[in-house]
């Protein structure tokens, strides 16, 4: 989810209608005509509306026969409300935490890469994995696109694991992946190491 996919989204939401629509769907699936009769509107204007709420797939549809319902994409709603969140509160913390967490990084780095930066093991807890991760992305470039034979190449200079590690980029947002090409999300999307 690059940084233009989060204007995307909040642009897309910047309409009354599809706020009502989103609120409408958190309560559950419903098809268009559905959707259309609660909110007193035709079933077009309701179908121009979903559409846009796919673009940024926070809607995505499943056929039941004959008849397409709606579902809200959750997860998505959260990843976005969370990552705005994040932004506005980023930078506000005490310096002396964050003085503690860089040592703790640093550490982490030594222990675990070579003095000719190959990773040694791919850590087993959360915090020190997500440290080494960080460390590794920090080589690719903003807004680049990547295809996938690239960054397994990329990943391979460190470990020989690159699909374990490409993987892990995905599930902890420092990657977006879509048909085959990869680009680094902003940082505010990156997991947090709690504490």
């Amino acid at each position: 989810m690059q940084l233009d996919k989060i204007v995307s989204f909040h642009k897309a939401m910047g309409d009354p209608t599809r706020v009502r629509i989103i609120s409408l769907l958190a309560q559950g699936p419903l098809h268009g005509q559905a959707i259309a009769g609660k909110l007193g509107l035709t079933p077009p204007t309701i179908s121009h509306h979903l559409s846009k709420l796919r673009d940024i797939s926070l809607v995505y549809q499943r056929r039941d026969k004959n008849t397409i319902y709606y579902h809200l994409n959750q997860k998505l709603l959260k990843q976005h409300s969370n990552a705005l969140l994040t932004y506005c509160l980023e930078d506000k913390g005490e310096e002396e935490t964050m003085d503690k967490s860089m040592k703790e990084k640093q550490a982490v780095i030594n222990n675990f890469f070579t003095k000719d930066g190959k990773l040694k093991s791919i850590p087993a807890q959360r915090k020190k994995k997500l440290y080494v991760f960080e460390h590794i992305v920090s080589g690719l470039e903003k807004g680049r696109k990547y295809p996938e034979k690239e960054i397994n190449e990329y990943i391979k200079k460190f470990h020989e694991d690159f699909a374990t590690i490409r993987r892990e980029f995905i599930i902890n947002h420092y990657m977006y992946r879509e048909n085959g090409i990869y680009e680094l999300n902003p940082t505010e999307m990156w997991a947090k190491t709690e504490g």
